[in-house]
């Protein structure tokens, strides 16, 4: 079912060692210690992190897996991301800032299996990750002199969900990017895409019935076991904890946020209902709030990739990156 990959896929970008090794290389490593957790979270800039001006947070989707992975293969090395940005639009007084899944390390081999750790499944929740989010941007300006002109938290796929909550905690952001993300609660996507199948002819009436009829079984049983980490659904890694967690409607967390506010999605997007996005901006003209920046993009999918014949595709994920560092200098 194409739905399984339902804002819990992220591209892994491969390249050959050469660049990416060295950006991994020039990552600085950073904990914030808790009573009864540790954070690692992870900063990259051109300059010394003291001379920076701006602060970037990027928030990755759902993937169980390391914020960087090695293989060698052919006498040659290979490194996978799910950071998919090109460091080379960063500017120079930019501090970009990434935070390990729970339970993962920095970087893991591509080739050999990493399991997923027990403690990724008890804190694979919007809740959690809102949390980490916060207490990492707390921490590196509390420890640096820094008096950072900007904070952006950009987010993609479930990583924009995880945006929208944290600008209901964290008042020190002063631009949030949402990427390939919808407003209305995950749910409701599988439901539209079965009927966009109907509507396409590749499911009769009949068979959409006990699809839908199906879906909400399914959800039921997620929602009456909503902490569940040893029950699992789309996907052999989403457990009913990470679901039920991820149900609430991102759009009525984004309405709290007072700052600016840049959403992007594709209209190809396979894993997103494009219909859920545009429920963003109606409700922001509903509440006549103006802090919204809405921006769709023709022809492109989840990780604003475009189709150019069967199993090709052009990368736009940077254009994108572009517009988004454009509409934070116009800010």
């Amino acid at each position: 079912m194409r739905l399984i990959t339902i804002v819990l896929f992220l591209c892994i970008c491969y390249s050959s060692f050469g660049q990416r090794t060295k950006i991994i290389k020039a990552f600085k490593h950073h904990s914030v210690i808790l009573k009864n957790d540790t954070i690692n979270y992870h900063t990259y800039s051109k300059k010394n992190i003291d001379s920076t001006k701006n602060l970037l947070l990027y928030i990755q989707g759902s993937k169980a897996m390391s914020l960087y992975q090695t293989m060698e293969e052919d006498g040659k090395t290979y490194v996978g991301t799910v950071v998919p940005i090109d460091f080379n639009l960063l500017p120079d007084d930019y501090l970009l800032v990434v935070i390990s899944k729970k339970g993962f390390p920095f970087i893991t081999e591509m080739d050999k299996e990493f399991t997923v750790p027990r403690a990724y499944y008890e804190n694979q929740t919007l809740a959690y990750r809102s949390f980490q989010a916060n207490q990492v941007i707390n921490d590196i300006t509390k420890n640096y002199k820094n008096q950072f002109q900007k904070i952006m938290a950009l987010g993609h796929s479930e990583g924009s969900d995880v945006v929208a909550k944290l600008g209901t905690i964290n008042k020190k952001i002063t631009h949030f990017g949402y990427w390939s993300g919808g407003g209305n609660t995950q749910f409701m996507d599988f439901v539209t895409f079965i009927r966009k199948d109907v509507d396409k002819g590749n499911l009769t009436e009949e068979q959409a019935k006990l699809k839908i009829d199906s879906l909400f079984v399914d959800l039921k049983d997620i929602m009456a076991n909503p902490n569940a980490t040893d029950k699992f659904w789309q996907g052999s890694t989403n457990s009913y904890k990470r679901w039920s967690g991820f149900s609430e409607p991102p759009v009525e967390n984004l309405l709290q946020i007072e700052k600016p506010i840049f959403v992007a999605i594709g209209t190809k997007d396979q894993a997103v209902a494009l219909e859920s996005a545009y429920l963003i901006p109606i409700e922001f003209i509903r509440h006549k709030k103006d802090n919204l920046t809405f921006k769709v993009y023709p022809h492109l999918d989840h990780v604003f990739g475009k189709e150019i014949e069967d199993g090709k595709f052009e990368e736009h994920l940077n254009d994108v990156f572009v517009d988004f560092l454009n509409w934070v200098n116009g800010e």
